[in-house]
């Protein structure tokens, strides 16, 4: 059933279905602006600007992993899996030269790329990250054992943002 549709402006009408399918469409996505001119009929919308330190995330992809967890607000650390309390040997931390969601396997019924405690050489597959419906395989720069894994699977991550500390030799 077809809702009616209303005069918007003196002498324009709308189908009010049409406009509440772009309004889900707008509050699912990130987009902070939108503006649509149709037929004479214009419409503009707009986010308000929220501070810098409040980063907004995109859901996760739908194809399989499931809702992935809430992403961590950014002053709080990212939690960290395995501990090199005791080591003095040098490190090398891998970064996400992209923002995304990170997936630490192809598929969600595959193993994953890398294990904590594994060594790796560079060019070796670490992960991927998701970012606008495309899959970035990101690779190892260095060689080295991962000491350290800073992010879960299906977390959102920044540029820049630490991913895996290697001991290296």
């Amino acid at each position: 059933m077809r809702l009616p549709t209303r005069k918007l402006i003196k002498g324009v009408t709308m189908d009010l279905s049409y406009l509440e399918k772009i309004l889900k469409i707008f509050d699912d996505s990130t987009l902070t602006e939108l503006e649509i001119e149709e037929e004479g009929s214009q419409i503009r919308l707009a986010r308000q600007k929220e501070p810098a330190a409040q980063m907004m995330y995109a859901p996760p992809p739908s194809y399989g992993y499931g809702p992935g967890p809430a992403a961590p607000a950014p002053s709080t650390p990212a939690p960290s899996v395995g501990d090199t309390s005791g080591t003095s040997a040098k490190t090398h931390e891998v970064k996400s030269p992209i923002v995304g969601t990170l997936y630490s396997s192809p598929s969600p019924d595959a193993d994953k790329y890398v294990q904590l405690g594994q060594n790796v050489e560079v060019g070796t597959t670490l992960c991927i990250i998701e970012a606008m419906k495309l899959m970035n395989e990101i690779e190892s720069d260095a060689s080295g054992k991962i000491i350290k894994i800073l992010v879960e699977n299906g977390q959102p991550v920044e540029y820049g943002q630490t991913l895996f500390i290697l001991e290296t030799a």
